[in-house]
C-alpha cells in the first residue's frame, strides 16, 4: 500500500470518527433544569436572602419518607403560622420525572403520598411564605 493510500484512509477514519461524534451528541436529551432559567437568575438574591432566614431559624424544615408518604415537618417558629407556598421535586436524571406540589398548612407540617413520587434521587427545593416573609430551602432526599 502506497503513502498516499495511506494518508486517505486514515483521513477517511478520522472524517467517519467525527461524523460518528456528532451524530451521537445530536441524540443525546439536553434538558433545562428551567424554561426561564434568565428570568429566575436575575430574581436570585431574594432566593439568597430567602435562604439566609432559613438558616436563621432553630432547625431546618425536616423531610423524611414515613409509609407511603412524604413528611414535611417545619420548625417550631412556624406552628401556628398559616404557611403558603411551593413543593418541587427535581429529578435530576430525568425532567419527567419532575413533581410540583401547591401547599398550604398551618399546623407546621405537610403529607405528601407517595404513590405520586417517583423512586430515586430528588433534590427538594421549597419555599415558602409565612406572615409576609419568605423563606426557601434546599437539600437531597432518595426514595426507596
Amino acid at each position: 500500500m502506497s503513502w498516499g493510500t495511506k494518508i486517505i484512509v486514515v483521513f477517511s477514519l478520522f472524517v467517519g470518527g467525527i461524523l460518528f461524534m456528532v451524530v451521537q451528541s445530536s441524540r443525546q436529551n439536553m434538558d433545562l433544569v428551567v424554561p426561564d432559567y434568565y428570568e429566575q437568575e436575575l430574581k436570585f438574591q431574594e432566593v439568597i436572602d430567602a435562604t439566609e432566614r432559613t438558616n436563621a431559624l432553630s432547625s431546618k424544615v425536616h423531610c423524611e419518607v414515613v409509609n407511603d408518604s412524604l413528611q414535611l415537618k417545619f420548625p417550631v417558629e412556624m406552628n401556628g403560622l398559616e404557611l403558603t407556598g411551593e413543593l418541587w421535586l427535581y429529578c435530576i436524571a430525568d425532567k419527567k420525572k419532575d413533581l410540583t406540589k401547591k401547599m398550604i398548612t398551618s399546623d407546621g407540617s405537610v403529607s405528601i403520598p407517595l404513590t405520586v413520587l417517583n423512586k430515586g434521587l430528588h433534590e427538594v427545593k421549597l419555599s415558602w411564605t409565612a406572615a409576609g416573609i419568605k423563606y426557601y430551602q434546599e437539600q437531597k432526599l432518595f426514595i426507596q
